[in-house]
């Protein structure tokens, strides 16, 4: 059996090609950053790195989501609130030397008040010593920019004067790092629309469930007002040297319901993949959530993976339903429900009967990443980590 490295074992996971074996990938980083605060990383890793410790369990590199907590410049995680984002891993940074603000952190709490000739507009998040034990990076946003129509035109503002640069040093420092491990993504935003960032940051989501009846004409207004930014980043992230794409994220029936989903998230996620495809990559977006009544909408964006999968008994849609939607036209990256890492969750009984009926469902094996979906949880038990590893390694294909 011919021996790939795990970044060609990735992408021909994601092509529908032969691979040697069941790839691995799980998401760790809240897990590693937690466990190495509180000290109770396993014994044996308790001066490795995370890298270091999936070489040695023989999994992949987990390289799709950036590390949130690692900024680009002094602005830092201020603009988190607007749903920017100036991460060091990024291929792009966001200058926001046309603005006028001012910045005040304290305790954990980072209070942002913007300058525009049409309003004040303020925002917060909270990062605090409690979020940092357990393995958070990104804040939590306590007070949203918009509380009311009278903030649209601020808002506008402030898109339509920020720049977008490309700046593709620190991805290819970071792809350097993730080597023939992983797969390092190309991450434009969380967002899968810039209707979707207004939803998911702008505003609290009851205010914006009743602004887009009320308010229709201003709402899509300010969102024609923030396209001009969210098509400059995913135009830079296209032109990167990276080969998966990384657009959109946190989609939920519940909040993304199929007519909000087909009129607003569809079409800007099916004309991504149509320009990635267009020169040879690949789009990613992150369906974790409540995806029923949605996967229909991701076959018709024609998205290539569909990151953090989350089955039953999480979510409704049990792993063999899923697959028997997506066919062979989407690869699922995830399938295990971060609850079986947990012995308060689910048994060691339990968890064997679960693993077994994942590996049934996952048949001829095409098409499909292993890992926790959404990211393996601080207090999973390590044994079960070793045990999927194992099972992975042992998986035999059939009919592809």
């Amino acid at each position: 059996m011919f021996n790939l490295t795990w970044k060609e074992r990735i992408i021909s996971t994601i092509e529908g090609n032969q691979v040697d074996f069941l790839p691995f990938i799980p998401r760790m980083d809240l897990w590693f950053r937690a466990n190495k605060l509180r000290k109770t990383l396993p014994k044996k890793y308790a001066n490795s790195s995370l890298k270091e410790i999936t070489i040695d369990l023989g999994i992949g590199y987990h390289a799709l989501v950036p590390d949130y907590s690692n900024f680009k410049t002094e602005f830092k995680d201020a603009g988190y609130a607007l749903g920017i984002h100036n991460i060091s891993t990024l291929p792009y940074k966001v200058d926001f030397s046309n603005i006028k603000y001012k910045l005040k952190r304290h305790l954990g709490q980072t209070t942002v008040k913007y300058f525009t000739p049409f309003g004040n507009i303020t925002t917060m998040t909270i990062y605090d010593k409690r979020m940092k034990q357990s393995g958070i990076s990104s804040p939590l946003i306590s007070e949203r920019a918009i509380k009311s129509k009278k903030d649209y035109k601020a808002v506008e503002y402030i898109f339509e004067n920020i720049k977008v640069e490309k700046d593709y040093e620190d991805y290819l420092e970071f792809e350097e790092y993730v080597g023939d491990r992983g797969l390092a993504a190309g991450y434009c935003t969380g967002s899968a629309s810039p209707m979707h960032l207004i939803m998911q940051y702008l505003m609290p989501y009851e205010l914006f469930i009743y602004e887009l009846h009320d308010n229709e004409k201003e709402i899509k207004k300010l969102a024609c007002s923030i396209n001009s930014y969210y098509t400059n980043v995913f135009e830079i992230v296209l032109k990167s040297p990276a080969r998966l794409i990384f657009s959109g994220g946190n989609y939920d029936i519940n909040l993304t319901p199929p007519k909000f989903f087909r009129e607003y998230l569809t079409p800007s996620l099916l004309l991504q993949s149509k320009k990635a495809h267009a020169v040879n990559k690949l789009l990613i977006t992150h369906t974790d959530g409540e995806n029923k009544g949605l996967l229909s909408e991701f076959l018709k964006s024609n998205i290539d993976v569909a990151d953090s999968i989350c089955p039953y008994p999480m979510t409704g849609l049990t792993l063999g339903e899923i697959r028997e939607v997506f066919e062979d036209k989407i690869t699922i990256w995830g399938g295990l429900p971060s609850i079986c890492a947990l012995e308060n969750s689910m048994s060691d009984y339990n968890f064997e009967k679960f693993i077994n009926k994942t590996l049934e469902y996952i048949g001829t094996g095409k098409k499909i990443i292993l890992s926790f979906a959404d990211t393996l949880p601080p207090d999973a038990k390590f044994e079960r980590i070793e045990k999927v590893a194992e099972l992975a390694r042992g998986f035999k294909f059939s009919n592809l």
